[in-house]
């Protein structure tokens, strides 16, 4: 879901800044739009359906594919909460036509920087478990049907 949120935003900020105009000042274009920055929020959606794969099917190779996507996306997050810093720390005033766009711009910012903190923590978590998982023996991975099943 913090994946296609952050998709969702993505699009947003490119209609709004695509909708400039050129004025005496130029344009706003932030460090984290030049980046794609919001649009890496596809790493998590993709880490997520391999969660969900390997919740369903655990394979050692796919835990193992599991905890590689995690920590991308760990250094991801890390990445895109620098770069968002950086650009919330720097304001250079854009033409007084785009100001609006570039203030709604920064607030969307702002509001992304609330969930970098959440997608580090959901994969560092997946991360720690699947470290643990790793060392457990191939036969006492279980898939979560058969622990349903075998509860009834």
């Amino acid at each position: 879901m913090i994946g296609i949120f952050h998709v969702f935003m993505w699009y947003f900020l490119l209609v709004l800044y695509k909708g400039q105009i050129k004025g005496a000042f130029g344009i706003y274009e932030p460090v984290t739009y030049k980046t794609g920055c919001t649009l890496w929020g596809i790493f998590f959606i993709i880490a997520g359906v391999f969660i969900i794969g390997v919740t369903k099917y655990p394979t050692r190779s796919g835990i193992i594919c599991t905890l590689i996507i995690n920590i991308f996306c760990i250094i991801t997050t890390i990445t895109a909460v620098t770069l968002t810093i950086i650009e919330l720390s720097h304001f250079n005033s854009p033409s007084y036509r785009n100001y609006g766009q570039a203030k709604l711009g920064r607030e969307v910012s702002r509001i992304l920087l609330f969930f970098y903190p959440l997608e580090f923590s959901v994969a560092l978590t997946y991360s720690i478990c699947s470290c643990s998982n790793l060392f457990r023996r191939q036969s006492d991975l279980t898939s979560v049907a058969e622990e349903a099943e075998n509860t009834f």
